[in-house]
């Protein structure tokens, strides 16, 4: 069984290409030989800047002989169909066998495919690769048509087994398969011949190639701590960076550089950000201090003064990229502590979405939301204002502008310039945690605030103007967004009304489209409505009540007209349509976060179904109770016994025509068990209905789950639809008294299984 060794060599091909450019060669080559017939062992791609590399092993010599049997027309048939038959077999009529079967006499065609060398195989499966391969982004070079992500310069393809290499022949636009490739660009650059993928793996790391980016990124990093400890100093772990310069060089060289002094006094971020971002360089800090003082750089080659020439020349460019990260720096300082008011204003004009407004207007909805949510989650509400108005500040700052991922961190680094409150300050970088579902969640109570109100604010937004996520489409990172609102309503264990906080934000969005449109009459309609809501804390069914008593009111200082009660009805299915999608969602991204919780999607339908389900605190605590009884034997056989009695029940009065909800007679009673089990539902709703009052969740379910045996016991004993008429009205009531019981904990008809 040969072994195969495949290597595309071409320039360098970018770092961030390269793992995904190996597994896609990986799974075209092996997926092509497997499809012809050629099993194999193993397979192991690995990657360099300029090579792709496949090693394949115990690869079968050829592909097996195949026999198909197809079945073809009945015996007698036109000509047609039979000579149709026989060119789709590849057979002549002599070649067919009639056989009986219970249709009558059929011709059967057998049909062998010998099988291929695993040379002739492979070439057609590389050559496929080489044409079609799923680069994102691709180039052509010199005359000819084909695209590789760089020039494609040799093609390396040898089949090894006990008698030798052979090289696999193949050409791809005049570049011909063969056994040779070649080393480090600078240090071994002649080509060399190679037998197998031990012979090629340890003449390249003699030619200055470390084949495996796994090795290459073990040794920068060990060479880098290994420095970084001798200076008494240590590296700051970015794998992200790790993976990427690994990624960048053939030959790993590790080297420790200096920072000038006049530096140093920067925030570490921003040093960290600066030499990451443009020179690829690992921070090297001062455990003691916490400040940046040193970098860590790879080159790709050895030299006679041990990289002295490589060093100067990066401190060289990195003074310069550093100099401008100071003037950004003492410019945004200056601003801070005169007058931070200028970035909001200029927001004014930084449009945040076509159909949303600018930022400004966006802060103005944000800091209005955080001083309502701020007393549910325990922070001063005029703090929780000044807060958001001050959190996208340095969004029109020159550090952010040049370094956008250091937004709302260097924003805190400007509010306690400004001398504002450390917890303020702090708002500015938590406000947009948690950013996945890995990220932490701020605990503070303002960052908490101001998080929601943004979070909200952004989910209201795109909802009111109909731009949600679409199959795996999510531009505006919504769904993102909502997990975020749901962890830190769970982690921060808030009781939220999101029903009426959406609303809320939505009539504001629908005010400033009013604003725009100038329509005096209608602005102060839905402004006055804004503020009973405000006042009366409710919404829904609420609102269209509210509506109609503000443009009915006497005190009302305009005429109502047709045009005002059309806009406030336009604006009442608006606002209802778009906040009942809105929870939905909510609800869908809840599903998605209690799965990893072993919850399932219908156990969490059976509590949505209750009242209350736009606090998700408490849908989350009675969908966990109610996930642990289910678990047990009594409450999954509780289920199936309250599924028999509703069923019962719902047949019952579909064919009467009446509803069995009241009347249950303990008197009316025959056998034990049916006085049993009036006993049990009395005691059951006797703990069930305080334990709802106090949220004990747990108590609830327990003692629903209590009703197993009283229920099993009952319909092992008794006949519910009796020929007496009164024991059968009796026993259908009782049936819905375990339904109302039952029902008052979650819904159980959601439950599956």
């Amino acid at each position: 069984m040969p072994d195969l060794l495949i290597e595309l060599f071409s320039e360098e091909i970018p770092a961030r290409m390269q793992a995904r450019a190996g597994e896609d060669l990986k799974k075209r080559i092996t997926d092509g030989l497997v499809e012809a017939g050629l099993t194999y062992v193993s397979a192991a791609a690995l990657t360099t800047p300029r090579r792709l590399t496949l090693a394949v092993e115990g690869l079968l010599a050829e592909s097996p002989t195949i026999r198909e049997e197809r079945k073809g027309p009945k015996v007698g048939a036109p000509d047609k169909a039979i000579e149709g038959f026989l060119r789709g077999a590849g057979l002549t009529r002599d070649q067919l066998e009639e056989r009986d079967t219970p249709k009558g006499a059929v011709y059967f065609a057998t049909i062998e495919k010998a099988g291929r060398p695993a040379a002739e195989i492979v070439a057609e499966v590389l050559e496929e690769a080489i044409r079609n391969f799923p680069w994102p982004k691709s180039m052509r070079w010199g005359a000819g048509s084909m695209r590789w992500v760089r020039p494609l310069h040799s093609i390396l393809c040898i089949l090894t087994d006990e008698t030798g290499a052979q090289v696999v022949p193949l050409a791809v636009e005049g570049i011909a398969s063969g056994d040779t490739t070649e080393g480090h660009r600078f240090m071994a650059p002649n080509r060399f011949a190679v037998t197998s993928f031990e012979d090629y793996a340890a003449k390249l790391k003699r030619a200055f190639v470390v084949l495996s980016p796994q090795e290459r990124a073990e040794h920068i990093w060990n060479d880098a701590q290994n420095m970084a400890f001798a200076a008494g100093l240590e590296v700051v772990d970015d794998q992200g960076l790790l993976a990427e310069v690994a990624g960048l060089v053939e030959w790993p060289v590790v080297l420790m550089g200096q920072i000038d002094e006049e530096f140093l006094e920067l925030p570490p971020e921003v040093l960290q950000t600066s030499m990451k971002e443009h020179q690829k360089f690992f921070s090297v800090k001062n455990p003691k201090t916490g400040r940046i003082e040193r970098f860590i750089t790879v080159a790709n080659r050895e030299t006679a003064d041990n990289g002295a020439t490589i060093l100067a020349g990066n401190q060289k460019v990195l003074s310069a990229r550093l100099a401008d990260a100071k003037f950004f720096w003492e410019n945004d300082l200056r601003v801070a502590k005169s007058d931070m008011t200028q970035w909001t204003r200029a927001l004014e004009n930084v449009t945040f979405h076509n159909k949303l407004g600018t930022q400004a207007e966006r802060i103005d909805r944000i800091a209005a939301l955080a001083r309502e949510l701020a007393p549910v989650v325990g922070a001063d509400a005029d703090q929780a204002e000044n807060a958001a108005r001050l959190a996208k500040a340095d969004l029109n700052s020159e550090m952010v502008y040049e370094f956008p991922e250091l937004q709302g961190l260097m924003g805190r680094y400007y509010i306690e310039a400004a001398g504002e409150d450390a917890a303020v300050a702090a708002v500015a970088q938590e406000h947009y945690s948690p950013l996945g579902p890995s990220d932490d969640v701020p605990t503070a109570p303002l960052s908490v605030t101001v998080a929601l109100a943004d979070k909200l604010d952004t989910l209201t937004g795109f909802w009111a103007i109909d731009e949600k996520p679409t199959g795996s489409k999510d531009p505006f990172a919504l769904r993102r967004a909502a997990l975020g609102v749901i962890r830190l309503v769970l982690e921060s264990d808030l009781r939220l009304r999101l029903s009426s906080v959406v609303d809320r934000q939505l009539l504001r969005l629908e005010l400033t489209g009013l604003r725009e449109s100038g329509d005096e009459q209608d602005l102060f309609t839905l402004e006055s409505t804004l503020k009973e809501i405000a006042q009366h804390g409710v919404f829904g069914a609420a609102f269209k009540s509210v509506v109609k008593k503000i443009s009915e009111s006497d005190d009302y200082p305009f005429e109502p007209d047709v045009k005002v009660g059309s806009t406030l009805s336009v604006v009442s299915a608006k606002i209802d349509g778009a906040s009942s999608s809105l929870l939905s969602f909510f609800h869908d991204r809840l599903k998605v976060f209690l799965r990893d919780e072993g919850i399932r999607h219908d156990i969490i339908d059976a509590c949505i179904a209750m009242d209350g389900n736009d606090d998700l605190n408490l849908l989350v605590k009675r969908a966990r109770a109610l996930n642990a009884v289910i678990a047990t034997e009594d409450g999954e056989n509780l289920v199936q016994g309250f599924k028999r009695a509703n069923n019962i029940l719902s047949q019952a009065e579909e064919k009467d025509g009446v509803e069995y909800s009241y009347g249950a007679d303990v008197k009316f009673a025959e056998t034990d068990s049916e006085k049993a089990l009036f006993a049990a539902l009395d005691a059951a709703e006797a703990k069930i209905d305080p334990a709802l009052k106090a949220e004990d969740f747990p108590t609830a379910m327990a003692a629903m789950a209590a009703l197993r045996g009283p229920v099993d016991a009952f319909f092992e004993d008794v006949q519910v639809n009796t020929d007496n008429d009164i024991l059968r009205r009796n026993r259908l009531n009782l049936l819905s008294q375990i339904r109302k019981v039952c029902s008052s904990v979650a819904d159980l008809t959601r439950i599956e299984g």
